[in-house]
Order: structure tokens, then sequence, then C-alpha cells
């Protein structure tokens, strides 16, 4: 399917929620309501499920809708149903660090390897693919994954931002894969750049939060943590911290792990924005101009529109 087809989805670069998106979204709820057991699903359902016909508008941010339904999802459970989960996907990508860092080793660009093992933890989303239904999966896939390198390959474009001294503001995005991100965070500092790393100011779905930085303390390889202050799906563009905000306004890169994430920035690009993801959904794919299924380092720039396909 072209590009054009999702003309309404994209407006420009924005991703706006699909019909696509309603499944996917409604499945993602029904699985995280019964990972423990199945007595809260059909409450949960019926309440998400008039959230979503109440609030489904094609002009309406998929990430946006989408952190209304989780926040009543949440609240209505009471507790992370996630928490085993994260556990489970730190100690899985702490397993394959020694992997990771032989095939950075062995590389004959180690910055764009550290890129794909960074993109390569972004593969799990939980609920929704079958591939993907334990954080085991990564381990059995990782070294398939490693060898499909960069199907959207933007590095050229992106290492002009990763000069001595400029700032690189980088978002994370699920527990695993930003213990694998540490990777790229130290190659980023072995090249001079101030590096603030923002994580999810609250538990939501797999995301990574304070509390993954302080067990990897990771806070010592980069300058400065910050969060995104509240729960939401990637980044609530309404209510960004007064100190992040700041970041990022002087910021010469932003740096945007996942989905999610991308779907909240493509409401405003604020500066030079690099999207490092796996391509997991068609509406995402195409609103970035992409092939699905691929791992893809994406730089963007304030104004950018995709190209027809």
């Amino acid at each position: 399917m072209g590009l054009s087809s999702f003309r309404q989805v994209s407006e420009g670069m924005k991703m706006k929620i699909t019909t696509i998106c309603v499944p996917c979204l409604l499945e993602r709820i029904r699985y995280q309501s019964e990972l423990k057991d199945t007595k809260n699903g059909p409450d949960i359902i019926k309440a998400c499920l008039e959230i979503l016909a109440e609030g489904y508008d094609p002009d309406v941010c998929s990430a946006e809708l989408a952190t209304i339904v989780h926040k009543k999802s949440h609240d209505m459970l009471g507790f992370d149903p996630y928490y085993e989960m994260k556990e489970e996907s730190n100690r899985v990508a702490v397993s394959l660090l020694p992997r990771a860092r032989d095939f950075i080793r062995n590389s004959s660009d180690p910055l764009e390897s550290a890129m794909v093992v960074s993109v390569t933890g972004n593969v799990m989303d939980f609920g929704i693919s079958e591939r993907w239904k334990t954080p085991s999966a990564l381990s059995d896939n990782f070294d398939l994954l490693l060898s499909e390198g960069l199907g959207h390959n933007d590095l050229d474009r992106i290492k002009p931002y990763l000069k001595n001294g400029n700032k690189i503001i980088y978002f994370t995005d699920n527990c695993g894969e930003v213990v694998l991100d540490q990777l790229l965070l130290e190659h980023l500092k072995e090249r001079g750049c101030r590096v603030v790393l923002v994580v999810k100011g609250e538990p939501i779905l797999t995301d990574a939060t304070i509390k993954d930085v302080e067990e990897f303390q990771l806070g010592k390889i980069v300058d400065r943590v910050l969060t995104t202050g509240v729960f939401a799906v990637g980044l609530d563009m309404n209510n960004i911290p007064a100190d992040l905000l700041n970041e990022i306004n002087s910021a010469d890169l932003i740096i945007s792990k996942g989905m999610a994430n991308f779907e909240a920035f493509s409401e405003k690009i604020l500066v030079a924005t690099a999207f490092l993801l796996r391509t997991k959904c068609l509406p995402v794919a195409s609103a970035l101009g992409l092939p699905v299924e691929i791992n893809a380092a994406k730089l963007v720039l304030p104004g950018w529109m995709p190209e027809e396909s």
C-alpha cells in the first residue's frame, strides 16, 4: 500500500490515529488487563471502548488518545501489570550485552553498529505481536536482528550533529531496550557530546523510568537525567516539564527511540530529530515514508514531509 493511501494519517508527518490503530490499541488493553487474571478484562474493555467511541477522530494524535485509554486501564487495574515483564526484559538484555559489545567491537563502523544494537532492542511489543510474546524472544532472535542492520540509514546525515560539545537529548523507550541503549550512549560521550537522557515520568506500558536509570547507573554515562514528567504514551507535548523544555530548546539533536515517541513528536518537530526504531506497524511506517518491519535511523528536520510512494 502506497503512502498516498495514508495521507489522511500523516498530514505532513503527523501520526494521527487510524482505523488500524483501534483494534491494536484494544488488543493491548485486553492483554495487559488479563496478564494477572481475566476478571478485570470485561469492565476495562467496556470503559476503554466508551473512551474510544467518544474520542476517536482522524485528526487526533494517536499517542494522545492512547494515553487517555491507557490511563483508564491503569487506574482501573490499580497496579503496574508489566512490572515482572519489565524486570525480565532487563535481565534478558543484560545477558545480551557481551554479544552486543562483540558485535560493535568487530564492526568497521562502531557508531553505526551501536545504533543497530539500540534499534534491535526496540523490536519487542508485548500484547501485539505473536513473535514477541516474551522477553526471551529477543535473545532467540538477537543475532538475526543484528544481521539485518539498518533498513533505512541516515547515519551520514546524523553524524554532523554528533560533534564535540553538541547537546543531544536522548528519549528512551522500553525496559530491556534501555539496557542496550547504554552502548550507544557511550559512543555519543566518546564523541564529546553532552547527553541528556530522558525516561518516563511514571510507569506506563513497558517503558523505562528513573528506576531503570538508577539500577543500571546510566546517570554515570550521561550528563543529565530528566523525565517526561507525567503519565503519557511517548511525550505529552502540552505538558513538557520546564527543565526538559529548556534542554530541548537549546539542543542540537533529539534522538527518539521507538514508535510511541515518534507518534508524539510527529505533532511538532522541535529540532532536528533522529528516530531510531523498528517499524512495527503500517501507520507508523507510512507516516515516516518507510517499509514495515525494518530497523530504521531516520533524520527528520522541522517542516519535513514524507515523499509519496
